[in-house]
């Protein structure tokens, strides 16, 4: 069994910085791609943040310059590290990760618990 667990989130003023983090444990054979979703009241969920096993990024538009992804394959652990927050960027953070839990099984996507990440003053 896969889970993924996220720490970091909170309350924090506009123009602060807050750090995600996101561990991987149990049955896991490999990783690809990691990232972080985020949902707001009322919106759909959207990408935030992607990266590759081998540390290619891609970010959404509006947090690009202020965000930035990072993994350590070692831990199968993926950051975010969040500058500069504006209060559009409160929201519940989602930790995903593609996941081959067997060598001998389809990888699948897996999705954490979610960290509430608020921003105001």
């Amino acid at each position: 069994q896969v889970q993924l667990v996220e720490s970091g989130g909170g309350l924090v003023q506009p123009g602060g910085s807050l750090r995600l983090s996101c561990a991987a444990s149990g049955s896991i054979f490999s990783i690809y791609a990691m990232g972080w979703y985020r949902q707001a009241p009322g919106k759909q969920r959207e990408l935030v943040a992607q990266i590759s096993r081998g540390g290619s990024t891609n970010y959404a538009d509006s947090v690009k310059g202020r965000f930035t992804i990072s993994r350590d394959n070692a831990k199968n652990t993926v950051y975010l590290q969040m500058n500069s927050l504006r209060p559009e960027d409160t929201a519940v953070y989602y930790c995903n990760a593609r996941i081959r839990p067997k060598r001998w099984l389809s990888e699948r996507d897996y999705w954490g618990q979610g960290t509430q990440v608020t921003v105001s003053s």
